[in-house]
């Protein structure tokens, strides 16, 4: 089974980011925000894919892939049964799955991680990205940057989240 590892950046800083991705060999970033923009210095699209080019990082801008506006304030909202509803159809559509697609050709040349900004893999729809490369052999390595030695492969290792949350 393959690897696509997966990324929040919520809870850290542009360096111990950077050191997470490195630690395990992470060779391009594929940024799944729709709005690739952050208040977090360091996160903008531009200064993201300097920082990460500067450590021999690749910058993939996947913004077909992000999650849209009515998932992001169902996610916002706690709702996260609604959220999962919107982003799937919307992972369903053509583009999305041409982008999922793209995702894992990438993937095949090289170590990609999917980003965004919540910490926890349950709660973002990255996690729901890394569950549509399963159908192209990719198991989920979830990273957290603010603990570049931490890191849990496949959902079932995830700590249970109290009902009402992910």
């Amino acid at each position: 089974m393959k690897t696509v590892y997966t990324i929040g950046y919520e809870g850290t800083d542009i360096e111990r980011f950077v050191e997470t991705l490195t630690a395990v060999g992470v060779e391009a970033v594929a940024d799944v925000r729709a709005v690739p923009l952050s208040r977090k210095k360091g996160f903008s699209k531009n200064s993201l894919r300097s920082y990460l080019e500067s450590a021999g990082i690749k910058y993939l801008a996947m913004q077909e892939l992000g999650d849209p506006k009515e998932g992001r304030e169902a996610a916002k909202a706690g709702d996260y049964d609604r959220f999962r509803t919107i982003y799937s159809a919307h992972i369903d559509g053509p583009e999305s799955a041409a982008a999922i697609e793209k995702l894992a050709t990438a993937s095949e040349e090289q170590t990609v991680c999917l980003l965004c900004f919540e910490r926890d893999p349950r709660t973002c729809h990255r996690f729901i990205v890394g569950e549509r490369m399963g159908a192209y052999g990719y198991e989920m390595m979830h990273l957290f940057g603010d603990d570049p030695a931490r890191y849990i492969r496949n959902q079932d290792k995830l700590p249970k989240r109290s009902s009402g949350s992910a």
